[in-house]
């Protein structure tokens, strides 16, 4: 049996169907659950976690989403379901940058920005950005021109920036600790299985 708010198949049935479902001693299952595919791996007994949590998980559960070092396998998961610690997983990120999810029409990078570096100035002509700060500071700028950035603020750990496509713009760490940040693209931004270890790596990429 599923909750009706939950299950794509049971908040779709009459309301005389979803009583049925909470209906003492009668019981009832849920065709949608049922014909679900299994991410249990047989061998091991343990789910593939990057198509999510079991339905019934609880935050302490997604430990064994964790390598055995404790650590989040940070890698491009590609168009599958994911579900992730995203703090845990940027914080645990030292790569100035990494696609962590690059799907069809949105991508999800990590970036770590050591103290004094920038991301560049840069724009992107079709991609609206979506950033995320998990920790350290920063001062972000934009413009509608490269040489007048008119717009310039500054930022710190659980604030968002939205860049809008066409837009001209930097984030500069000005902290004594790396800047840790996720950011997403929409579209995709970056080639998939991106992973620039430092700036310099990726202004190579870049060129």
């Amino acid at each position: 049996m599923c909750l009706p708010y939950f299950c794509p198949y049971c908040v779709n049935q009459s309301r005389d169907k979803k009583d049925i479902m909470f209906t003492p001693f009668i019981s009832y299952q849920c065709p949608y659950l049922t014909n679900m595919p299994n991410y249990e791996n047989e061998s091991t007994n343990e789910y593939d976690y990057s198509y999510g949590m079991p339905f019934n998980s609880t935050r302490a559960d997604y430990s064994h989403q964790s390598q055995e070092d404790g650590l989040i396998k940070l890698k491009d998961y590609g168009s599958k379901p994911l579900v992730v610690d995203i703090e845990k997983a940027t914080i645990q990120n030292n790569n100035f940058r990494l696609a962590l999810w690059t799907g069809r029409h949105l991508q999800l990078t990590l970036m770590s920005i050591n103290p004094g570096d920038e991301i560049g100035l840069e724009l992107h002509p079709d991609v609206d950005q979506f950033i995320r700060i998990e920790e350290g500071q920063g001062v972000v700028m934009m413009g509608d021109k490269k040489d007048k950035l008119d717009f310039k603020t500054n930022v710190f750990d659980d604030f968002v920036i939205l860049i809008p496509a066409g837009k001209w713009h930097n984030l500069i760490n000005t902290g004594n600790k790396p800047l840790k940040l996720y950011s997403i693209y929409a579209p995709v931004e970056h080639p998939k299985g991106t992973i620039h270890k430092t700036k310099k790596d990726a202004e190579a990429a870049e060129k």
